[in-house]
């Protein structure tokens, strides 16, 4: 094996060994579970709410105009939730890597 190639299979290996030690490290136990759920509930909530209020707001202002506002808060707000409930499962999920066998990783290196 030479130089690069042993470089290869080190870092693929250590990461291996780095994932599995996050695994056992990270305990995924039903406390984490449903705090992750209501934290990417809220994220997604708190902003559709808001922007049915600044909507409801804007249509209270601007009455007769054709434009519901408050659909379009709530389209804004729904989209922004799901923005940040995104961001916050990408924070907390541990670095995925597409999973594979041994053999491709051993092929790879060669």
């Amino acid at each position: 094996m030479t130089g690069p190639d042993r470089r290869r299979f080190s870092r693929v290996v250590g990461a291996r060994a780095a994932r599995k030690r996050r695994a056992r490290e990270h305990s995924s136990d039903v406390w984490f579970g449903l705090g992750m759920f209501g934290l990417v509930g809220w994220s997604i909530v708190l902003p559709t709410l808001a922007g049915i209020a600044v909507g409801v707001w804007f249509d209270g202002r601007e009455s007769g105009r054709g434009v519901s506002w408050t659909l379009t808060g709530l389209a804004v707000g729904l989209a922004v939730g799901c923005v940040l409930a995104w961001w916050w499962v990408r924070q907390e999920s541990p670095d995925t890597e597409p999973d594979t066998d041994s053999a491709d990783d051993e092929e790879r290196v060669r």
